[in-house]
């Protein structure tokens, strides 16, 4: 891991080492694009030619019904029903609190506006399911989607060497009630439920974390069709702000819990000396020898940096230019830094909250901008699966109020159509 001294960087350097390692996007872009559009002029019959190319699996149906979802689900260890039962329960809990009725407003008298929200009618939930299989990332989707109320929430996960889900899925599957899980994995799930084929049914909104290839996937039907996305979410990152607070132990726990995601993950350490960065190298070391996953933790580690800071202000300011999915502060100061953060997809105050925590049970969604969309992009909420429509009504008090203002600005742009929509109005009311 390479380690930076911020003093020494211009601010254009800092810009570039922020810049996420994003060489090989042309050829990706390339493959993903005949990916999507074979799935779009063959349906069903790409999807089981890539079941078989990139999965390995022969699929006699694309989907699993209802009763076989809850024969898998039978079969979960007690422990982790109770676990994944508990996650459940914090997650409802806190993307309820943010279904909020907003109240009407008399923006003057006899003109009153207010909005009202409406679910998305058919959402498009992905799962990834490559070197690791997330239950907790449905339970992160599949909550808010049906507390939003949405008629039809369409599930793809890629097959498992069994042809089937686990029993972790099929578990969060019967929680949320969802009746079908498509087996379908990749830049062709994204393909399939943007479009529709004979079998998967083509939503109005995908979301769902993944792969470059799912990200590219995610952003090419957004600009073809009209399919929304939730955001370009891509490979995992966490930046972690620590000083002479913080415990080296923790802070290499926290960079290799996003390491292990995958080789192009990305883990960031931002210390305020020389000695939380060395003793966190250490531990980093022994903890990698016991990691099942050490071979992608490494890889991600050797691709990732530590920056010198001089104290946690100027680690803030790196930070927001960064625009971390995963902010860590691991100080006991960390209250006076929140008013600092501009750029971040969650964040996670002190020494005792790792990252883990949100990434499973604690309630916040872990569906999140990452490349540095968290500048512009929020993580997935409730918002996420609904719409905001507006509505006004006029009153013949109202009309009279307003009725000049809307003609004059109407003349001044010179559309007289729309100055008549009012004159008219007012004729008949004199």
């Amino acid at each position: 891991m390479k380690i930076y001294s911020y003093k020494d960087l211009t601010k254009q350097e800092v810009e570039e080492i922020c810049l996420r390692q994003l060489e090989d996007d042309v050829n990706i872009q390339e493959r993903v694009k005949s990916i999507v559009e074979r799935v779009k002029m063959e349906g069903d019959k790409a999807l089981f030619d890539y079941a078989l190319s990139f999965d390995q699996i022969r699929l006699e149906e694309l989907f699993i019904d209802q009763q076989e979802i809850m024969t898998i689900a039978a079969t979960i260890p007690a422990e982790a029903k109770a676990a994944i039962d508990t996650a459940y329960q914090n997650i409802k809990t806190f993307h309820a609190s943010q279904l909020l009725q907003e109240d009407k407003v008399e923006t003057m008298p006899g003109v009153t506006c207010w909005r009202e929200t409406r679910a998305i009618e058919r959402v498009g939930l992905y799962i990834p399911g490559g070197t690791a299989v997330l239950p907790s990332t449905f339970l992160m989707l599949g909550i808010p989607a049906v507390l939003a109320g949405c008629k039809e929430i369409v599930v793809c996960s890629p097959p498992q060497k069994d042809g089937k889900t686990n029993c972790y899925l099929a578990y969060v599957a019967t929680l949320l009630g969802i009746e079908r899980i498509y087996l379908v994995g990749g830049a062709q799930a994204v393909a399939a439920m943007a479009y529709g084929t004979a079998s998967v049914p083509k939503v109005d909104k995908v979301f769902g974390p993944g792969n470059r290839y799912v990200t590219q996937a995610k952003q090419l039907i957004q600009g073809n069709t009209m399919t929304a996305i939730d955001m370009p979410a891509g490979p995992s990152e966490v930046l972690v702000l620590a000083d002479e607070t913080a415990i080296p132990s923790y802070i290499a726990s926290d960079l290799l819990a996003q390491a292990e995601h995958g080789i192009d993950s990305q883990t960031i350490l931002v210390a305020t000396s020389s000695k939380i960065i060395d003793e966190t190298m250490e531990q980093l070391a022994l903890q990698l020898q016991v990691l099942p996953r050490a071979a992608f933790a490494t890889k991600a580690i050797e691709n990732s940096y530590s920056v010198l800071v001089n104290d946690l202000e100027e680690g803030m300011k790196f930070s927001n230019v960064y625009a971390p999915e995963h902010l860590i502060l691991a100080t006991d100061n960390c209250e006076r830094l929140i008013p600092l953060i501009s750029n971040a997809g969650s964040v996670f105050l002190g020494n005792l909250t790792p990252e883990s925590a949100g990434d499973y049970a604690s309630g916040t969604n872990h569906t999140l901008p990452t490349s540095g969309y968290a500048r512009a992009y929020s993580g997935v909420s409730m918002d996420s699966f609904m719409k905001k429509i507006t509505f006004q009504h006029i009153t013949t008090q109202g009309l009279r109020h307003i009725g000049n203002t809307v003609e004059v600005l109407a003349a001044a742009e010179g559309l007289d159509a729309h100055k008549n929509a009012v004159s008219i109005r007012l004729k008949s009311l004199d």
